[in-house]
């Protein structure tokens, strides 16, 4: 399968690591303001996609940039989500793809996306992810079978170009969105990752990710 109105500034973000503070329980899964890498790996689909870290030193983060290209950064990582079911994740966006067959093989490109993949273990045709993506046309909240495979299920948490050049701030509870999705309650995930593919559509794509991590509230 494939898928494996506001602006941050420096006191947005120490703002944010305050209130980290507050929760009793935040595991970091992504610590990409820091350039932080380690135990991330590359999947290649079609072609490379970069990810660099960013050269603003206002709002540092995980650079992508797609030409023609999908691979995607993954971690695995065994999360308790009785414990911590929300994931939380910052992402802006330069463009949004001219596509509007995001619910077919032909369309299967996202400016950005996050998932996180449940692992089937033995039984591998089991394997499940949700897909969390900045659609370039469907509405907000809405969800569809990945193209390739129904095991993995696409969330559009932003959607269209009204915030494109902006850094948005998204938090999903991930037990949730699957239970809607899939019907079940899951009691744990198995990696974590990122992707910005263009290969589908053949256009270009750049996108920058902020720091991801899990919290019980």
């Amino acid at each position: 399968m494939k898928p494996i109105t506001f602006s941050i500034s420096t006191v947005v973000l120490c703002s944010m690591a305050v209130s980290l503070t507050l929760f009793a329980e935040t595991r970091m899964v992504g610590e990409f303001s820091a350039a932080k890498l380690d135990g991330w790996q590359e999947k290649v689909f079609d072609g490379n996609t970069t990810y660099q870290p960013s050269e603003s030193t206002i709002t540092p983060s995980l650079k992508a940039i797609s030409n023609n290209s999908a691979s995607g950064l993954f971690r695995e990582i065994k999360i308790d989500l009785e414990k911590t079911p929300y994931l939380n994740w910052s992402w802006k966006i330069d463009n949004v793809l001219n596509n509007q067959q995001e619910q077919s093989k032909q369309g299967d490109d996202y400016p950005a996306r996050v998932y996180i993949v449940f692992s089937g273990g033995l039984f591998f045709w089991q394997t499940r992810a949700l897909n969390y993506v900045w659609s370039s046309h469907q509405p907000v909240n809405t969800h569809w079978p990945n193209a390739y495979t129904g095991n993995a299920q696409m969330i559009a948490v932003e959607g269209g170009d009204e915030h494109v050049g902006e850094w948005r701030h998204e938090k999903r509870n991930v037990m949730e969105d699957y239970k809607k999705v899939f019907g079940k309650l899951p009691k744990e995930a198995d990696a974590i990752a990122i992707m910005t593919d263009t290969d589908n559509t053949g256009q270009r794509a750049v996108s920058y990710y902020g720091d991801l991590y899990l919290t019980d509230k």
